[in-house]
């Protein structure tokens, strides 16, 4: 089968065409991070995997007032930096 340099020309405009806009999707997508105020927010996930602990540790960090967290309609965000504030309490009174 022979294909015409011109109608093979132009499919493959078309292809690459389509490819550049799921592109721009896929990059604006991945650009959508959970930041509030420069401050970039951990969900109860990122943080599980993070600390290396459960759920339900997180809850009792929170419940005990040693984590910070914000409620978003309902779910549960840490700002990153009160995370780091926690951690670093948390080895200087290993330390001691």
């Amino acid at each position: 089968m022979y294909i015409d340099q011109k109608y093979f020309d132009s499919w493959m405009q078309r292809l690459l065409s389509q490819v550049e806009l799921i592109q721009r999707k896929i990059d604006k997508l991945g650009n959508n991070d959970n930041v509030i105020n420069d401050e970039v927010l951990l969900d109860n996930q990122d943080l599980c995997l993070l600390l290396k602990v459960s759920k339900r540790t997180l809850q009792r960090f929170r419940s005990s007032g040693k984590l910070p967290y914000k409620r978003i309609g309902k779910k549960t965000y840490y700002i990153e930096s009160d995370v780091h504030k926690f951690i670093q309490k948390g080895f200087s009174s290993f330390s001691e």
